[in-house]
């Protein structure tokens, strides 16, 4: 992979490209060739940007265009976010194995590494890029170049004097050694060292009585000095302090750098939420208009789209269909220039990609636009193709209607759709309520056809009826007690704005509802580009299907990725007490006291990224941005003064305050943005979370990119505390 690979890159059954592909000496990122040379960093992807190595034709391209290619020689590379899938063709079965076996093993030492590993990493690969003549010494041209590099803009005189104090040979160039000794000052912490010797006294290392007083502060559960031992037996990097129950600067550094000194407390990582309530229980991830890969007016459908959603933990997700030729129903955005793709192919996506990430069920919702013939067609598809995993029949014949829970419906897949009412028409066919009607209405306002196309109530097949168990698609007309108690296994779809209308007017009966019933809230159709809306405001009234457009980056995004993020990012999140009591008297708009008081020093940031790595001398100047999501009267955001010319280890001190009245709904963004005096400032990094899975105390946050990719070594560090009253 060093040497390099000449690999045949496929994009559709007539373009086939040689390419040389090369691994790079960081072992973090790869070379390609382009046809057209572009700047450095167009020619370069990083391994944390993979979300997926496939071999054979295991793909939409590979599976469509790859035909004369053997399975054995094809591999995919699959990235995080919105980049397409690199799809390749290696001379022999050997180098293809060797490319998907060496990227598995590079992916698996990237996770295993701590964070000190990936910083000694990151600033190496500088320092060989920054060292012009590759000579392994570096003149003082060649630091300055390497300060600009890593996003530091430091006085000419200030970097010479620190340059001379590591230049012991006197010779004007630093090596070896003297370039150690210059990384280490530059990447001091002076911060953690004032920790560190508030809690160490004289001796500047920490016995396991002095860690324990320091995890006390922290707010730590379960803080014993077994703990402090554990704690110094883990990270300390000194073998003779280890020996001795001590801890040094660097071993408390790394401890403060690792997951058990991050922000999102690492319990919240794995599974630990009451997984045997009823569906309706939970907020579920769920996606809009899942197929497709960009807009809704022109964008691309594919079945890649549902794979890329099940990667990030959605468990809900749409299928738009329409008839078909020769029989066969398509999937797309209906009177759009969007591409179609076949209903079997994406159905056959499920059944291969559904449990990768989580084994807790998958929702089909079915926007059905076919007629009775290609019903039933999709009703075989999904029988065939799916066999036992596909839930045909209520688990308890007891009491059909309730409810499961993810627990008994693990590695099941439901289907949201039309159900016949026990009366039917003659011939067994009857009209039927339409679901969509009111999704249409919405997005079709402005064209008379299509509403005339709605008007038409439309007939559903039996065959397909009968696989709606517990997802019943049915409008809700009203909030209002009926004579008749509500049946838990029928859906609501509403849109965006109908949602608003009633956490706006019905208030706590919406809350109620959705205690017992589940209800999907989608976006408008008028959002053309594929915009979202914020799924906070659906969530406070206990909307569980929260859809929105995986493919569009953005803040909204964000909040799904951190309302996810916990509970082994399983999809399935328990909600809040006062959201599943069916006589909650909770009201959103309403939520009453401030309950807790979130107070956050901002301290100082560490090797944020270069947003114009083109340009040397481009360096930002960060501000950080604390928000607030909750209930209304909860929603807030505070920031930071910025610093001129530092994303490498910039210095804040500030503290934000926020008072909260329903802490338990709340999620907390922090955002990193480069300042601007003259134009909206730069989006750097963000990190998302709920209130209640933040730790207290002196914690790192790990910053990620606009599509949700790491970007490590970069962290926030800050100081948290949460007072509840």
């Amino acid at each position: 992979m060093l040497r390099g690979s000449r690999l045949c890159k496929i994009r559709s059954r007539t373009w086939h490209k040689e390419r040389l592909y090369r691994l790079q000496e960081d072992g973090l990122s790869v070379w390609f060739q382009r046809r057209i040379p572009r700047a450095p960093s167009q020619h370069i992807f990083f391994v944390q940007h993979i979300e997926a190595v496939r071999e054979g034709h295991q793909s939409e391209g590979l599976r469509r265009f790859g035909d004369a290619f053997p399975p054995a020689r094809c591999l995919t590379i699959a990235f995080k976010g919105r980049r397409k899938n690199l799809d390749l063709a290696a001379a022999t079965p050997e180098e293809a194995q060797r490319w998907v076996r060496g990227l598995g093993k590079l992916r698996a030492r990237l996770d295993a590494m701590s964070q000190r590993e990936r910083l000694d990493h990151w600033i190496h690969s500088y320092l060989h890029r920054a060292d012009s003549n590759q000579d392994s010494k570096m003149s003082f041209k060649e630091i300055k170049s390497l300060l600009r590099m890593v996003n530091v803009d430091m006085n000419d005189m200030y970097a010479y004097r620190l340059f001379k104090e590591c230049d012991h040979s006197n010779n004007e160039r630093l090596e070896g050694a003297e370039i150690e000794e210059f990384l280490r000052r530059l990447l001091k912490r002076p911060e953690l060292e004032e920790i560190f010797h508030r809690y160490s006294g004289e001796d500047r290392v920490l016995s396991a009585p002095e860690l324990l007083e320091f995890l006390e502060d922290q707010g730590e559960d379960g803080a014993t000095l077994a703990r402090a031992q554990q704690l110094i037996h883990t990270y300390e990097l000194n073998e003779t302090a280890k020996q001795h129950e001590l801890m040094t600067l660097d071993g408390f550094m790394m401890y403060l750098l690792s997951p058990e000194g991050a922000a999102l407390d690492p319990a919240h990582t794995c599974v630990f939420q009451d997984m045997d309530q009823p569906l309706s229980h939970y907020f579920i991830s769920s996606s809009h208009n899942t197929y497709l890969t960009d807009s809704q007016i022109g964008g691309p459908s594919s079945t890649e789209a549902y794979v890329r959603a099940f990667a990030q933990g959605c468990r809900c997700v749409e299928l738009d269909c329409w008839e078909g030729p020769g029989g066969e129903p398509v999937i797309y955005h209906g009177h759009t220039l969007t591409s179609k793709i076949l209903f079997r192919d994406v159905v056959q996506a499920v059944r291969d990609h559904a449990f990768t990430l989580s084994p807790y069920p998958v929702i089909l919702s079915l926007e059905n636009h076919c007629g009775l013939e290609q019903q039933a067609v999709m009703a075989r598809h999904l029988r065939a193709i799916l066999g036992d995993v596909l839930v045909t029949q209520a688990l308890d014949s007891q009491n059909p209607e309730e409810l499961p829970s993810p627990e008994q419906l693990k590695g099941r897949v439901l289907v949201k759709g039309k159900k016949l009412p026990a009366a039917r028409s003659e011939d067994g066919r009857i009209l039927s309520d339409q679901e969509e009607e009111d999704e249409e209405e919405e997005e079709a306002e402005a064209t008379e056809q299509r509403r005339r196309l709605i008007s038409q109530a439309k007939q559903i097949s039996p065959e397909l009826s009968a696989l709606a168990v517990y997802c019943c698609a049915t409008r809700l007309r009203t909030l209002r007690p009926n004579p008749v108690p509500p049946q838990p296994c029928q859906v609501s779809s509403l849109s965006e704005r109908k949602a608003k209308k009633l956490i706006r007017e019905a208030g706590n009966s919406f809350v109620r509802h959705n205690t017992r019933q589940l209800t999907r809230v989608y976006p408008l159709g008028l959002r053309m580009n594929s915009a979202n809306y914020s799924p906070q405001e659906m969530w406070n009234s206990g909307c569980q299907l929260v859809a929105l457009n995986f493919q569009t980056p953005g803040y909204e995004m964000d909040l799904n990725a951190g309302r996810f993020l916990i509970n082994g990012q399983c999809g399935y999140i328990l909600k809040p007490a006062c959201l599943r009591q069916p006589d909650t008297t909770f009201d959103p708009e309403c939520p009453g006291p401030p309950r807790t008081t979130l107070t956050i020093q901002v301290l100082t940031a560490q090797q944020l990224p270069k947003l114009n790595t083109e340009k040397p001398n481009s360096i930002v100047d960060p501000l950080v941005r604390v928000e607030i999501h909750g209930v209304p009267a909860d929603c807030a955001r505070k920031e930071t003064n910025y610093v001129l010319n530092n994303g490498f280890n910039p210095r804040w001190g500030q503290t934000l305050q926020f008072q909260l009245r329903a802490p338990e709904l709340v999620l907390v963004r922090f955002v990193v943005e480069d300042y601007d005096t003259t134009s909206p400032n730069d989006f750097v990094g963000q990190f998302t979370l709920p209130l209640n899975s933040l730790k207290q105390g002196y914690r790192h946050i790990h910053l990620l990119s606009k599509d949700g990719a790491s970007l490590s070594p970069a962290t926030l560090f800050v100081h948290i505390r949460i007072q509840r009253f």
